[in-house]
């Protein structure tokens, strides 16, 4: 099975093949690193770029309204913050030509915290982009997601932002990519570079990789359950999915999880009859932090359309209102929910409905 950086890579190299991709460019995104992360390594239409994440975010608008379909990449969430205005003008372009302008771009950026990154490589991204109006976001939390929600990045005419799960993109998937191989040795063979002089020369072997978009905007149900629900997204789908088993081991009832994959646009139908289901009992789960959260949406507009149909209040779990992420494990475990946290959270609700 593919892992995530790995199921990235292919969905690009089909988007070059099949599906217009001009540019894939990006700090250390070419040659022959092929991105911090290798998630661009082998493809055929990389670049260097300076170091210089407003000329990257520049240079795709530019790209994009010249007809041509970039692929960006800022090399850590951290550091596109100092892009804001030019994401807002890229978000805002279709709607303020009237429609006469399409932005056909997508960026690609690591984010949240799992790897001990510190305070610059650390941070998430994922509620400040949902103030982006003009703008999907996507949030894979496995290889075979990240390949279909990255099809469909590429094929929408306006702009997309792909936040990868840092934490988990070593992480190999449980479902097979339409079209790679069943051996991971043989994948690694075909589309890893070596390591050492003989990169130099090195050249990918793609596999026959399908077609299999994933549209977005649609959740998917990663654990049945009714007696309450986790909604989430990224890596803590993982984490939710093993508290919830957790619960069920104790015998406190079975907890649905919720993926959203897309923040924006985002599955409220099944958002809304998972409250029916669950008589409200829901926990949205990020690691962003608390105050002006995500999530807070999310509740909110639960109080708003469901507040006769709650049994018990809903809840949102969140990374905390500080500054930074601490390098020492015993600090960023503190500082961003984990499992124990999800865990002994919907025991207190459980507790509480029963």
């Amino acid at each position: 099975m593919a892992n995530l950086a790995q199921a990235i890579r292919l969905a690009l190299h089909y988007g070059e093949k099949h599906l217009g991709v001009s540019d894939i460019f990006g700090e250390d995104v070419g040659a022959p690193l092929g991105g911090v992360f290798t998630c661009t390594q082998g493809l055929n239409t990389t670049w260097n770029t300076p170091l210089d994440e407003r000329g990257i975010i520049g240079t795709a608008m530019g790209l994009a309204l010249a007809g041509q379909k970039p692929v960006a990449e800022i090399q850590f969430c951290d550091y596109i913050f100092n892009t804001i205005d030019l994401l807002k003008l890229a978000g805002n372009t279709y709607w303020s030509s009237n429609g006469q302008w399409n932005m056909p771009l997508v960026v690609m950026t690591p984010h949240g915290a799992g790897i001990h990154g510190s305070l610059y490589h650390s941070h998430s991204f994922d509620s400040w982009a949902t103030r982006l109006a003009g703008w999907k976001i996507v949030v894979p939390s496995n290889p075979r997601d990240a390949y279909g929600l990255m099809l469909s990045a590429i094929e929408d005419p306006n702009p997309v932002l792909f936040l990868i799960p840092k934490a988990l993109l070593r992480v190999k998937g449980e479902e097979l990519i339409p079209g790679e191989p069943t051996d991971d040795k043989e994948l690694r063979n075909l589309i890893d570079a070596p390591i050492g002089d003989a990169r130099e020369n090195w050249k990918a072997q793609w596999p026959a990789v399908e077609y299999a978009p994933i549209p977005l905007g649609k959740a998917k149900i990663v654990r049945e359950g009714s007696a309450a629900a986790v909604i989430t997204y990224s890596r803590h789908v993982q984490l939710a999915k093993e508290a919830a088993d957790e619960i069920s081991a104790e015998g406190l009832g079975e907890v649905r999880v919720i993926d959203l994959r897309s923040l924006h646009p985002y599955d409220w139908e099944t958002i809304s009859q998972t409250v029916k289901d669950t008589g409200g009992n829901v926990l949205f789960v990020n690691e962003d932090t608390e105050i002006t959260n995500f999530g807070e949406h999310l509740l909110r507009r639960v109080v708003d359309e469901h507040f006769y149909e709650l049994r018990s209040r809903p809840r949102v779990l969140a990374g905390k209102h500080l500054p930074g992420v601490g390098l020492a494990p015993t600090l960023e475990e503190a500082s961003v929910p984990q499992k124990s946290d999800i865990a002994s959270t919907l025991r207190e609700m459980l507790q509480v409905i029963l």
